[in-house]
């Protein structure tokens, strides 16, 4: 078959929005959205999947599977990881799936005012990055705020109604255990008072969005039952397999007349991931709900990605097996091996016990919120502070006010991402904003509007004539790593095309690749030799690049030269500033000579996505600054003496 059967984009195409929302209600069999391309990767893998491994199973995919609802492949975090850790370009992805699957709905994950950032954005960003992603092939935005703050869903919300042809999904982020007598925060009503609203905002589908898995059997049908009861629109229930009883809350789910639900090819199915795809489609196989999906079909992809799952085991972090700690704990599924990158990588992997265990707590302390990104994120951040700090969260209150707190729990606690079911604790939000006064109402109604045209000329003298409106919303979600993802392709070209085994494991001496850089060019690369290390690192390499032999020289950074040990800050002078983490210098605020008050910025460090400011501990003037931009620090070294 060269043409992929018709699929629900087709059907999407030729019906419109308001018609297609109606006809998804309408439909008996279970739907079924198939996460694999994102969220499944992002929760297991720390969203570390190649869009190279993706294109090789697209064609099997039309033409195989093309009864599925939908494909979530694009948004959450997998948009700015393509750029930081994988070299590509997020566009290029959704550009190169839709080529290759014409005829399924490609889904992504829209962190309302947030987008796809950890910060809230400019009305007029947020409206015109959904167009604009529209436009380049994204049918549904399932649409979320990670404080179920609804006023941050408007503006997306009603540019997706409004100015696309795609379809709305609006998101209800689910949390606690309304079934348990104790809970009196997030009880059933607080859902349906939700659901109610957002479908009057406009929304085609109603999601549940069950980010930790906390959303057991009993009350994934008690839920489901409720809605379907309240509103008029398709229900899509996403949740994760923390627990290892979520295959059951589908079921019942199901049961309850669920429309659509989300689920995970096997071999990326489970535990922080979404469901099992496979086993689902075969259990209801000959029930009133059968999905119609071929089971043997499903199990070939399986196949395909077991074997690639295996170039991933770097990443690949998740628990290997279900826990209820989770109904504990209540961590996002797709937070989950993130945060285990982000600690082992601040040297705190031998202790990730403690790190979720003061997560815990964390969130008991912000007043028990909403945890979904970017709201988790700053409880993870929040928590992997006070630990390297050596707090416990019980002392938060006492800490003084010129601690440099990461700026994503600032951003939390001053209204930057909205407003929490019952406010924020008076007492953590005074010690942990300082002298700064937290925001009423909407952060992005008093956002100043970016000149997105003045952007694009910026932009074009930065990185010439060729800087395409990809390139522009790329920059402006993330300035920093856009630039640095721009200085990786100048020195090292497209690194997409490259096999995934190759990409993060290298060659052996001998071993040999092919590498099709565009349609009818080939290149042939063969390692034959790897030189020692020099004092400084530095080894030469010896290749063959279609035959013909050739030497390059590389900075291995396995190998650590003659670089000397900084200076270690003395705590018990207060005119020492010394690195709160091991991080990497982002900005430098002060300079040699200058006079600064207590309380004053000093620099702000970088480490895994989560910033953190270092305020001056005293008056003084600074009398040495001890690292520059882009310098990575370890916990305690020096940054700067004061006088």
């Amino acid at each position: 078959i060269d043409t992929p059967p018709k699929g629900t984009r087709d059907i999407l195409l030729s019906q419109g929005a308001e018609k297609f929302s109606k006809w998804s209600r309408q439909q008996k069999p279970l739907m079924v959205t198939d996460t694999t391309l994102r969220d499944a990767h992002q929760s297991l893998m720390a969203a570390r999947m190649r869009t190279f491994d993706m294109l090789e199973v697209s064609d099997y995919i039309a033409k195989k599977v093309p009864g599925l609802f939908s494909m979530e492949m694009w948004g959450g975090a997998t948009y700015d990881t393509c750029m930081r850790f994988l070299g590509e370009c997020p566009y290029e992805r959704l550009h190169k799936l839709r080529e290759r699957i014409p005829n399924i709905l490609f889904q992504m994950l829209l962190r309302g005012s947030n987008a796809v950032g950890y910060a809230n954005y400019p009305d007029n960003v947020v409206r015109e990055f959904v167009i604009h992603s529209s436009e380049a092939g994204m049918d549904v935005f399932r649409i979320f705020d990670s404080l179920n703050y609804l006023p941050n869903l408007k503006v997306a919300m009603e540019t997706v109604v409004e100015k696309t042809p795609s379809l709305c999904e609006a998101a209800v982020c689910f949390t606690g255990d309304f079934t348990d007598s104790n809970e009196e925060k997030y009880v059933l009503g607080y859902y349906v008072d939700l659901a109610k609203e957002l479908e009057k905002m406009g929304a085609h589908i109603l999601a549940i969005k069950d980010m930790a898995g906390l959303c057991h059997p009993l009350a994934a049908s008690k839920l489901v039952k409720t809605l379907r009861n309240e509103v008029g629109i398709p229900i899509h229930f996403h949740t994760h397999d923390s627990s290892g009883i979520s295959s059951s809350s589908i079921i019942k789910a199901s049961e309850a007349g669920v429309d659509v639900v989300d689920l995970a090819i096997s071999s990326l199915s489970g535990c922080t991931s979404q469901p099992n795809l496979n086993s689902i489609v075969h259990a209801l196989r000959n029930s009133p709900r059968s999905t119609g999906l071929d089971v043997d079909a499903l199990n070939q992809l399986s196949i395909y990605w077991e074997a690639v799952r295996q170039y991933y085991s770097p990443f690949d972090t998740s628990p290997p097996f279900g826990s209820a700690e989770v109904y504990q704990h209540q961590m996002p599924g797709g937070q989950y091996t993130n945060l285990r990158e982000q600690a082992a990588a601040l040297g705190l992997g031998k202790r990730w016990t403690d790190v979720v265990t003061t997560y815990q707590n964390c969130n008991r302390l912000l007043g028990d919120i909403v945890k979904v990104t970017p709201s988790s994120k700053s409880v993870g951040d929040l928590a992997i502070f006070l630990i390297t700090k050596g707090v416990k969260p019980e002392d938060l209150i006492n800490l003084p006010e010129e601690t440099g707190f990461p700026q994503s729990v600032i951003d939390l606690l001053s209204g930057n991402l909205g407003q929490p079911k019952g406010g924020w604790p008076k007492s953590v939000q005074k010690v942990i904003l300082g002298k700064q006064k937290p925001m009423k109402g909407r952060p992005g109604a008093k956002a100043a509007k970016i000149d997105l045209s003045k952007e694009k000329k910026s932009l074009v003298k930065k990185i010439g004539k060729g800087c395409t409106d990809d390139d522009l919303f790329c920059s402006i979600m993330y300035p920093q790593v856009f630039a640095d993802f721009q200085d990786f392709k100048k020195k090292y070209g497209d690194v997409s095309v490259l096999p995934t085994l190759s990409y993060f494991h290298g060659l052996e001496p001998g071993e040999e690749i092919s590498i099709t850089i565009e349609e009818g060019k080939t290149l042939f690369i063969k390692l034959l030799h790897v030189g020692d290390p020099d004092e400084k690192g530095v080894r030469s390499i010896t290749f063959e690049l279609n035959g013909k032999a050739r030497t390059t020289l590389i900075q291995d950074k396995s190998v650590k030269g003659d670089a000397k040990a900084r200076e270690k800050a003395d705590p018990a002078n207060e005119k020492h500033v010394g690195a709160p983490i091991p991080a990497i210098i982002s900005s430098i605020a002060t300079s040699v000579g200058k006079s600064i008050s207590k309380g004053d910025k000093i620099a702000v460090l970088e480490a895994m996505k989560m910033q953190t400011t270092i305020y001056a501990p005293c008056d003084g003037t600074v009398d040495e600054i001890l690292v520059q931009v882009g310098d990575s620090v370890e916990s305690k070294d020096l940054i700067a003496r004061l006088n």
